[in-house]
């Protein structure tokens, strides 16, 4: 017979900490605390597979499991000496969650349950307390009214507040035992007024509905929702915990409080936590009353005293638990407990929440203890939240609300004026003022603005859409997909719902989070310190693979090498093409209608263009830099509006109409999929030899100068052998030519985007003409899909939630689909050539689920957004150690 319930208590379980699948993290962690003496009010676990049952068999129960329950807790009656739903002396039970992983406050909690009208008088008796008593009734009443019996909290909330108004008094442990007893007879005519039936009298009717609805608030938007954003299975489930209550709130000598054994703040090692005396759990976790600090160390001028001052032998009892646990788990603990009349119980302990900053000192701190190995601290730090360690976040202690949610594409917290175009963003910020853009989508030309504004956030886009990456690779804040934003240009405003927010009003951008405040909400920086120089040599000296950089200026390069990147991996040169000093070169040698006329509009570009791979090559001398030669459709560079075309015009000498006409052939029905990347090179062999002349002459005046570099010239979106086979020629010979004009030697390399599925296919005929490849992810994703990345936002959310994909494609990679085809371009290109360099430039290269995906694959390097580099050092450490 298959077993559904495990006890636990009084140094006895039949669980354990390496159950916690089944048993779920509290459960398990129970089971664990009772077997290593530490004192827990006994109960039982009901498994996570009961709850897998509840969903799939139109919400019954095995047949086994009401037996099971009843020997449980006839089991738990013996330990105590008490009965459940017994008039004399009774039991009361806590029925809780406990997913395998903690998810505090999603779901739901029922306290106190089997109280009625009899047993509370017994319990009356029994604690010589009636004021206590009636107390849990009333709690009892409207915890179980609302999460069970599905009524408004608000509504008996509404009755409490009124009448302690009526009092005159602010706190619910004022109330008189003959106010509860009101309370209490108010509430239950309320809650059958309201649900048209009785408040159940009979306990174990309580105990049945009461598991049913935990085992439902698995399913609640609040848990899915958190789940979602956490990336926790919904097939996981939950467990229910059936536990003995204990009370910290019957009088001066009972206390209730949480406490972590290290600062979850700052990790550092010391005691933490607050307490309440003569108060239930609820009351210190919903903030009810204020509470007080549990030790002398952490107390500040004003504070009450601490529990290491009221009650000295309890709080050193509790110091010697705290220790045992975290030596025993070697991790962080986060502590509940009461203290029952001078009695101390644990209600749970399980790994503590920490930011991303005490995670990184507790790994280290616990290392230098002796409590766990180098290897061990590694994997203790969650690669994705470094992000809180690079950029600032809203200071924790401030208030606000969110005004509206979209999708987190780069981390950071920033406040500013709204302003809706980039030219007044560089405009303003000329005049010192902060600015946010706010746009429908960006583009390309978009791009001084974007430089200029503190955040950015826009209506439209993916984490892959241009304002994604363009801002992560700035380290900007950035909110894009943010689709409740409705913009309105020429009212230079936009509205959620009934609110409008206006050019020049200040917002804040969390976009860590994707959330979007409005007003002004303070942030705090974070500093990386010594804690995090060490984890990351740790990770340097395990890892394998290489971590590189997307970088398009010198700047960006300083930065990402200031972070440890290797090298670049993605230098974009079309970002270079959009500065106002050259859009206009650009679109002459466009509208040129010969090679002549393309070389004499290019010449003018030259000069620019190698002093841009002077700057990015000199900033990373000895480190090799992946240049990619032009990519995007002509169509970008082309003026639109009527005020452009005009001043293109007057400045090239040809008519409004001739534009015009220029312009009407030049669009394309899908220019993504259109004339750009290998095939300009193809047509206008021209714009690719201006480009690489322009990478040789900086490499070699470098060189001449005494500066090692190492260029790799890169050739986008071939699907083709034949493509590469031409544009390699051309671009040797070029290359060769500018050496042998300088007379020095320049250690270049020639090599191909790998990001169609046609490259992929062919990738051993495409190999015979390559140095090396680099994976082309988001192109890659795109056209394995079928997806526009920019436009992808709008379906996405939608697959997600109905798990037609278990999350966005562009986050991180498809292994299934797109991971496949990486598979087979590494395996058909180095059956070619076997020591070819193979790389990967997508924005997965900064995502540690698709990095221990590569690592398996042997790639040589990762390249990511500058801010991502740490993240992908440290997931590059931690995928050598979980091959392992």
């Amino acid at each position: 017979m298959k077993k559904y319930v495990y006890l636990f208590g009084k140094e006895f379980s039949e669980g354990n900490r390496d159950m916690r699948n089944l048993l779920g993290g509290k459960g398990c962690n129970l089971a664990e605390m009772s077997t290593i003496g530490v004192p827990v009010p006994p109960g039982f676990t009901i498994t996570t597979d009961v709850c897998t049952y509840f969903y799939q068999n139109n919400q019954t129960y095995p047949r086994e499991l009401e037996r099971q329950v009843h020997e449980g807790l006839r089991r738990v009656e013996d330990i105590l000496d008490k009965k459940f739903g017994d008039t004399k002396n009774p039991l009361l039970l806590s029925v809780r969650s406990g997913a395998r992983v903690s998810m505090p406050g999603m779901m739901d909690t029922i306290l106190n349950l089997g109280l009625n009208d009899e047993t509370v008088m017994a319990l009356t008796k029994v604690t010589n307390n009636p004021r206590f008593a009636w107390d849990s009734y009333r709690r009892f009443i409207q915890m179980y009214s609302n999460v069970v019996m599905g009524m408004d909290g608000e509504i008996l909330e509404h009755i409490l507040e009124e009448k302690k108004k009526s009092l005159h008094i602010r706190y619910d442990y004022e109330l008189s035992e003959i106010v509860l007893q009101e309370l209490v007879h108010e509430f239950k005519k309320k809650v059958q007024a309201k649900i048209g039936q009785a408040f159940p009298t009979d306990p174990k009717e309580q105990l049945w509905n009461a598991i049913g609805a935990v085992f439902k608030s698995w399913d609640i938007p609040r848990a899915r929702t958190y789940r979602k954003l956490n990336n926790i299975p919904e097939d996981w489930g939950t467990a229910v915990n059936v536990q003995s209550m204990v009370f910290g709130n019957l009088g001066e000598t009972s206390a209730t409080g949480v406490a972590f054994t290290r600062d979850p703040s700052t990790g550092e090692n010391l005691f933490y936590g607050e307490y309440l005396i003569n108060a239930q759990g609820e009351d210190v976790v919903a903030g009810i009353r204020t509470p007080h600090p549990i030790n002398k160390a952490r107390k500040k001028s004003g504070d009450a005293l601490s529990l290491e001052e009221t009650m000295p032998k309890l709080y050193k009892e509790l110091e010697g638990i705290y220790n045992k646990l975290e030596k025993h788990y070697r991790e962080m603990q986060d502590l509940e407990f009461t203290i029952e009349m001078g009695k101390l119980w644990l209600l749970q302990t399980r790994t503590g929440k920490r930011t991303a900053r005490a995670a990184v000192r507790i790994a280290i701190d616990m290392e230098r203890e002796g409590l766990i190995s180098k290897e061990e601290a590694l994997l203790r730090v969650d690669p994705y939240q470094l992000d809180q360690l690079l950029h600032p976040m809203l200071d924790p202690k401030a208030k606000y609300t969110a005004l509206a949610t979209g999708l987190p594409a780069s981390p950071g917290a920033v406040t500013g004026k709204v302003v809706f175009t980039a030219d007044e963003a560089e405009s303003l910020v000329h005049d010192g003022e902060k600015v946010i853009l706010v746009r429908i989508e960006t583009s390309p030309e978009d791009i001084h603005g974007m430089h200029a504004a503190e955040g950015i956030l826009t209506s439209r886009g993916g984490m892959t859409s241009h304002a994604a990456v363009v801002a992560r690779g700035m380290g900007k804040c950035c909110i894009v997909g943010c689709g409740v934003l409705e913009i309105d240009y020429t009212k230079e405003q936009f509205r959620v719902g009934e609110t409008v927010i206006r050019k020049g009003d200040f917002i804040t951008l969390d976009g860590g989070r994707g959330i979007v405040v409005i007003g002004k909400v303070p942030t705090v920086k974070p500093k990386l310190d010594e804690y995090f120089q060490t984890l990351m040599s740790w990770a340097d000296k395990i890892r394998t693979m290489k971590v590189r950089t997307n970088a398009d200026t010198p700047h960006d390069a300083k930065v990402a090498r200031d972070f440890g990147a290797e090298g670049i991996g993605l230098c974009r040169t079309e970002h270079m093409f959009f500065d106002e000093a050259r859009i206009q070169a650009v679109r002459e040698m466009i509208f040129a209608d010969n090679s002549g006329a393309r070389r004499e509009a290019l010449d003018k570009i030259l000069p620019m263009q190698k002093g841009d791979f002077l700057g990015i090559l000199k900033e990373m001398q000895d480190l090799p830099v992946t240049i990619r030669l032009l990519d995007p459709p002509l169509h970008e560079f082309l003026p639109r509006e009527d005020m452009e075309i005009e001043d293109f015009s007057k400045k090239s000498g040809i008519t409004v109409a001739q534009v015009k006409t220029k312009l009407s052939h030049l669009t394309e029905f899908n220019p993504m999929l259109g004339h750009r990347g290998c095939r300009l090179g193809v047509t206008y062999p021209e714009i690719y030899d201006v480009q690489v002349q322009a990478i040789m002459e900086a490499a070699c005046e470098l060189t001449k100068a005494g500066t090692h570099v190492i260029p790799e010239i890169m050739i986008p979106l071939v699907g083709m052998y034949q493509e590469l086979e031409i544009l390699r020629a051309s671009t040797i010979r070029i290359a060769d030519d500018v050496c042998k004009k300088y007379k020095v030697k320049v250690p270049y390399t020639v090599g191909t985007m790998i990001e169609l599925p046609r490259a992929v296919v062919t990738a051993d005929e495409i190999a015979e003409y390559a140095d090396f490849f680099s994976f082309g992810t988001n192109d890659l994703t795109q056209t394995t899909y079928g997806f526009s990345r920019d436009d992808a936002g709008k379906f996405l959310p939608a697959y997600v939630d109905k798990k037609i994909l278990p999350e966005d494609p562009f986050v991180s990679m498809d292994l299934k689909g797109v991971g496949e085809l990486v598979r087979l371009g590494v395996m058909k290109g180095r059956g070619r050539k076997k020591n070819l360099k193979i790389g990967i430039c997508g924005e997965h290269g900064g995502d540690p689920k698709t990095i221990f995906f590569l690592q398996k694959l042997g790639l040589d390097y990762v390249s990511c957004s500058p801010y991502r580099v740490p993240i992908a050092r440290l997931s590059a450490a931690q995928a050598v150690l979980q091959k392992q």
